[in-house]
Protein backbone atom coordinates (compact mmCIF):
# COMPACT_ATOMS: atom_id res chain seq x y z
CA UNK A 1 0.00 0.00 0.00
CA UNK A 2 1.43 3.50 -1.02
CA UNK A 3 2.32 6.06 1.90
CA UNK A 4 1.80 9.77 0.65
CA UNK A 5 3.23 12.28 3.26
CA UNK A 6 2.15 16.10 2.83
CA UNK A 7 3.93 18.75 4.30
CA UNK A 8 1.52 21.95 3.99
CA UNK A 9 2.65 25.14 4.41
CA UNK A 10 0.74 29.07 5.06
CA UNK A 11 0.93 29.05 1.06
CA UNK A 12 -2.04 26.85 0.81
CA UNK A 13 -4.02 28.68 2.94
CA UNK A 14 -3.45 32.44 1.80
CA UNK A 15 -6.11 32.27 -1.11
CA UNK A 16 -8.20 31.52 2.02
CA UNK A 17 -7.37 35.32 2.85
CA UNK A 18 -5.04 34.43 5.60
CA UNK A 19 -2.08 35.96 4.88
CA UNK A 20 1.77 34.64 5.16
CA UNK A 21 4.64 36.29 7.18
CA UNK A 22 5.62 38.10 3.82
CA UNK A 23 2.15 39.66 2.72
CA UNK A 24 2.31 43.26 2.69
CA UNK A 25 -0.30 44.54 5.17
CA UNK A 26 -1.45 41.39 7.00
CA UNK A 27 -1.21 40.83 10.64
CA UNK A 28 2.53 39.46 10.19
CA UNK A 29 3.54 42.86 8.59
CA UNK A 30 2.38 44.93 11.69
CA UNK A 31 4.60 43.25 14.19
CA UNK A 32 8.20 41.73 14.71
CA UNK A 33 8.01 38.09 14.91
CA UNK A 34 9.99 38.58 18.47
CA UNK A 35 7.33 40.49 20.17
CA UNK A 36 4.68 38.13 19.28
CA UNK A 37 5.70 34.81 18.54
CA UNK A 38 8.61 34.02 21.01
CA UNK A 39 8.07 32.55 24.39
CA UNK A 40 9.82 35.67 25.60
CA UNK A 41 7.72 37.98 23.45
CA UNK A 42 4.82 36.30 25.34
CA UNK A 43 6.62 37.16 28.92
CA UNK A 44 7.47 40.49 27.98
CA UNK A 45 4.18 42.14 26.66
CA UNK A 46 1.09 38.67 27.41
CA UNK A 47 -1.13 41.35 26.19
CA UNK A 48 -0.01 42.46 22.89
CA UNK A 49 0.42 38.53 22.13
CA UNK A 50 -3.03 37.91 23.15
CA UNK A 51 -4.53 40.43 20.97
CA UNK A 52 -2.27 39.18 18.12
CA UNK A 53 -3.53 35.66 18.24
CA UNK A 54 -7.34 36.93 19.23
CA UNK A 55 -7.15 38.63 15.72
CA UNK A 56 -5.60 35.54 14.03
CA UNK A 57 -8.11 33.42 15.32
CA UNK A 58 -10.76 35.67 14.82
CA UNK A 59 -9.85 35.89 11.25
CA UNK A 60 -9.34 31.95 10.75
CA UNK A 61 -12.29 31.34 12.32
CA UNK A 62 -14.12 33.03 9.37
CA UNK A 63 -11.61 31.78 6.34
CA UNK A 64 -13.40 28.84 3.86
CA UNK A 65 -11.54 25.87 2.95
CA UNK A 66 -10.04 26.73 -1.02
CA UNK A 67 -9.95 24.47 -3.53
CA UNK A 68 -6.55 23.18 -2.77
CA UNK A 69 -7.35 22.14 0.75
CA UNK A 70 -10.89 20.59 -0.96
CA UNK A 71 -8.32 18.66 -3.09
CA UNK A 72 -6.37 16.87 -0.32
CA UNK A 73 -8.95 16.09 1.23
CA UNK A 74 -10.31 14.29 -2.06
CA UNK A 75 -6.74 12.47 -1.92
CA UNK A 76 -7.15 11.28 0.98
CA UNK A 77 -10.59 9.95 0.63
CA UNK A 78 -10.63 8.37 -3.14
CA UNK A 79 -6.47 6.90 -2.86
CA UNK A 80 -6.03 3.67 -2.28
CA UNK A 81 -3.11 3.90 0.36
CA UNK A 82 -2.69 6.30 3.19
CA UNK A 83 -2.48 10.20 3.01
CA UNK A 84 -1.23 12.31 5.92
CA UNK A 85 -0.91 15.94 6.37
CA UNK A 86 1.31 17.39 8.11
CA UNK A 87 0.99 20.79 8.80
CA UNK A 88 2.53 24.23 9.61
CA UNK A 89 -0.45 26.16 9.72
CA UNK A 90 -2.70 26.61 12.95
CA UNK A 91 -5.83 27.19 11.08
CA UNK A 92 -8.40 24.35 10.80
CA UNK A 93 -8.81 24.83 7.24
CA UNK A 94 -7.85 21.27 6.13
CA UNK A 95 -10.13 19.58 8.76
CA UNK A 96 -12.76 22.27 7.46
CA UNK A 97 -11.95 20.64 3.88
CA UNK A 98 -12.90 17.24 5.03
CA UNK A 99 -9.24 15.55 5.67
CA UNK A 100 -9.06 13.35 8.77
CA UNK A 101 -5.46 12.52 8.81
CA UNK A 102 -3.40 15.97 10.15
CA UNK A 103 -1.23 16.44 12.66
CA UNK A 104 -0.51 20.11 13.42
CA UNK A 105 3.09 20.69 14.40
CA UNK A 106 2.81 23.92 15.30
CA UNK A 107 -0.69 23.71 17.37
CA UNK A 108 -4.11 25.25 16.28
CA UNK A 109 -5.61 28.54 17.29
CA UNK A 110 -8.45 26.69 18.11
CA UNK A 111 -6.63 25.76 21.28
CA UNK A 112 -5.58 26.79 24.99
CA UNK A 113 -2.29 25.53 26.69
CA UNK A 114 -1.62 26.10 30.11
CA UNK A 115 1.99 27.18 30.49
CA UNK A 116 1.85 26.07 34.44
CA UNK A 117 0.93 22.48 34.15
CA UNK A 118 0.54 21.52 30.32
CA UNK A 119 -3.00 21.14 30.23
CA UNK A 120 -4.69 21.48 26.68
CA UNK A 121 -8.59 23.00 26.11
CA UNK A 122 -10.85 24.50 23.71
CA UNK A 123 -9.32 28.32 23.58
CA UNK A 124 -12.38 31.01 23.50
CA UNK A 125 -12.49 33.65 20.82
CA UNK A 126 -10.50 36.08 23.09
CA UNK A 127 -7.89 35.36 25.50
CA UNK A 128 -6.39 37.72 27.71
CA UNK A 129 -3.51 38.17 30.45
CA UNK A 130 -5.00 36.12 33.51
CA UNK A 131 -6.79 33.76 32.17
CA UNK A 132 -7.25 30.78 34.65
CA UNK A 133 -6.18 26.59 33.73
CA UNK A 134 -9.69 24.92 34.41
CA UNK A 135 -7.01 22.05 35.37
CA UNK A 136 -4.56 23.62 37.85
CA UNK A 137 -6.38 27.68 38.02
CA UNK A 138 -2.82 28.94 37.72
CA UNK A 139 -3.42 32.52 35.38
CA UNK A 140 -1.14 31.22 32.96
CA UNK A 141 -2.98 30.62 29.87
CA UNK A 142 -1.60 31.09 26.23
CA UNK A 143 -2.40 29.98 22.86
CA UNK A 144 -1.09 26.16 21.99
CA UNK A 145 1.01 27.31 19.31
CA UNK A 146 4.73 26.72 18.79
CA UNK A 147 6.29 29.81 19.03
CA UNK A 148 9.66 30.25 18.03
CA UNK A 149 12.63 28.26 19.49
CA UNK A 150 10.24 25.73 20.81
CA UNK A 151 9.84 22.03 19.42
CA UNK A 152 6.82 21.28 17.16
CA UNK A 153 4.84 18.53 17.99
CA UNK A 154 4.49 14.94 16.99
CA UNK A 155 8.59 14.97 15.65
CA UNK A 156 9.00 11.76 16.64
CA UNK A 157 5.85 10.48 14.60
CA UNK A 158 6.79 12.85 11.60
CA UNK A 159 10.32 11.65 10.95
CA UNK A 160 8.74 7.90 11.08
CA UNK A 161 5.89 9.24 8.43
CA UNK A 162 8.82 10.31 6.39
CA UNK A 163 10.91 7.32 6.57
CA UNK A 164 7.35 5.71 5.25
CA UNK A 165 6.69 7.20 2.42
CA UNK A 166 6.50 6.66 -0.83
CA UNK A 167 6.02 9.94 -2.21
CA UNK A 168 6.38 13.40 -0.14
CA UNK A 169 5.12 16.75 -0.93
CA UNK A 170 5.36 20.23 0.45
CA UNK A 171 2.68 22.81 -0.54
CA UNK A 172 3.19 26.03 -0.05
CA UNK A 173 5.99 26.43 2.54
CA UNK A 174 9.04 28.51 1.99
CA UNK A 175 11.60 25.90 2.85
CA UNK A 176 13.19 28.73 5.60
CA UNK A 177 12.23 27.04 8.61
CA UNK A 178 13.60 24.24 10.31
CA UNK A 179 12.82 21.09 11.24
CA UNK A 180 10.59 21.29 8.37
CA UNK A 181 12.69 22.91 6.19
CA UNK A 182 14.35 19.58 6.31
CA UNK A 183 11.55 17.06 5.73
CA UNK A 184 12.33 16.77 1.75
CA UNK A 185 15.90 15.38 2.11
CA UNK A 186 14.77 13.06 4.70
CA UNK A 187 12.00 11.56 2.86
CA UNK A 188 14.38 11.28 -0.18
CA UNK A 189 16.71 9.96 1.41
CA UNK A 190 14.32 7.10 2.60
CA UNK A 191 13.24 6.50 -0.84
CA UNK A 192 10.31 8.47 -1.45
CA UNK A 193 9.73 10.35 -4.54
CA UNK A 194 9.76 14.62 -3.78
CA UNK A 195 7.01 16.98 -5.11
CA UNK A 196 6.93 20.87 -4.49
CA UNK A 197 4.30 22.82 -5.38
CA UNK A 198 4.57 26.09 -4.24
CA UNK A 199 4.07 29.97 -5.91
CA UNK A 200 7.86 30.20 -6.27
CA UNK A 201 10.75 27.76 -5.52
CA UNK A 202 11.37 27.52 -2.09
CA UNK A 203 14.82 27.51 -0.45
CA UNK A 204 15.16 23.90 -0.74
CA UNK A 205 13.82 23.25 -4.32
CA UNK A 206 16.94 21.29 -5.30
CA UNK A 207 15.83 19.06 -2.52
CA UNK A 208 12.85 17.86 -4.98
CA UNK A 209 12.75 15.55 -7.73
CA UNK A 210 9.21 17.04 -9.11
CA UNK A 211 7.88 20.80 -8.64
CA UNK A 212 4.77 22.69 -9.72
CA UNK A 213 4.36 26.37 -9.69
CA UNK A 214 1.05 28.88 -9.54
CA UNK A 215 -1.13 29.42 -7.26
CA UNK A 216 -2.00 26.50 -4.63
CA UNK A 217 -5.71 26.54 -5.96
CA UNK A 218 -4.39 25.42 -9.25
CA UNK A 219 -1.89 23.10 -9.36
CA UNK A 220 -2.65 21.16 -6.28
CA UNK A 221 -5.83 20.06 -7.73
CA UNK A 222 -4.33 19.24 -10.95
CA UNK A 223 -1.56 16.85 -9.07
CA UNK A 224 -4.44 15.36 -6.93
CA UNK A 225 -5.80 14.67 -10.43
CA UNK A 226 -2.75 12.92 -11.69
CA UNK A 227 -2.91 11.10 -8.54
CA UNK A 228 -6.11 9.31 -9.13
CA UNK A 229 -6.24 8.86 -12.46
CA UNK A 230 -6.66 5.41 -13.56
Amino acid sequence: MEKIVILTGAGISAESGLGTFRDEGGLWAQHRIEDVATPEGFARNPALVHEFYNARRQQAATAQPNPAHTALARLERDFTGEVLIVTQNVDGLHEAAGSANVLHMHGTLAGALCAACGHRWSAPMQMAPGHECPACQAPAARPDVVWFGEMPYFMDKIWDHLREADIFAAIGTSGNVYPAAAFGQDAYRAGAHTVELNLEPSATVSDFAETHFGQATQIVPAWVDTLLAP
